[in-house]
């Protein structure tokens, strides 16, 4: 059962966020992450202070050479304001930062979308979320790992984020009856998303979409 290894040099877009931030702390715990990158837009000390932790500036045009990247950008039209600001983040930046580390020599790229994700989808959110997985997939990259999240469970006030009401929601109301529910609904913990989307960057060739209950399944196995 060989895998491991992987990470190396690595720039990841989108760290302050929930599942950025467990990334961060993953990568910056992993022995083979010999680099990490963070570009952000403003001084984050917290993320700054990780081991191997630097930051750059946002949006990245010229990016240190790179083995790997991974993205968790992401926002709501709440947040956004309107369509074509969400869809500035959610797939226009995502797919300039990812031009930029096929750029910089990265040959993996791991990147947080959504479930339902669908580039043919009525909604609006989710059809976003498609083009932007099928945009991504034409970039070249040896290994292409998708992860697509139900609702996520972390505390957005503790990283000075407003509350998603959607996440609010379901973590209130799901809880009861969670294991009931099938699992690709469940509310699902950022630090899993982050594990399973690590253990997926380090797959063979390929694009991999995993779905949220193989993502929370690939956080409960051993890395190594």
């Amino acid at each position: 059962m060989r895998s491991p290894p992987v990470p190396g040099r690595v720039a990841l877009a989108g760290a302050s966020g929930l599942v950025g931030r467990a990334l961060a702390r993953r990568l910056a715990a992993d022995p083979e992450c010999t680099a990490l990158w963070l570009p952000l837009r403003r001084a984050v000390p917290e993320l700054e202070a990780l081991p191997k932790a630097r930051r750059l500036p946002w949006p990245p045009h010229d990016l240190p050479p790179l083995d790997s990247a991974l993205c968790a950008l992401g926002t709501t039209i709440a947040q956004a304001g309107s369509q074509a600001a969400q869809r500035a983040v959610d797939h226009d930046a995502v797919l300039a930062f990812a031009r930029a580390a096929r750029a910089a020599g990265a040959t993996r790229f791991g990147v947080v979308s959504a479930l339902g994700a669908d580039q043919r989808s009525a909604v609006f959110y989710n059809r976003v979320k498609g083009e932007m997985e099928a945009a991504l997939a034409t970039l070249g990259f040896e290994v292409l790992a998708i992860a697509r999240p139900s609702l996520l469970v972390g505390d957005r006030g503790a990283l000075g984020q407003p509350r998603r009401f959607a996440e609010h929601l379901a973590q209130s109301l799901a809880a009861p009856v969670a294991r009931w529910l099938p699992a690709r609904w469940r509310p699902i913990a950022a630090d899993d998303v982050a594990a399973g989307l690590l253990a997926t960057l380090r797959a063979h060739a390929g694009v991999h979409v995993v779905e949220s209950a193989a993502l929370a399944r690939a956080a409960m196995r051993p890395s190594g």
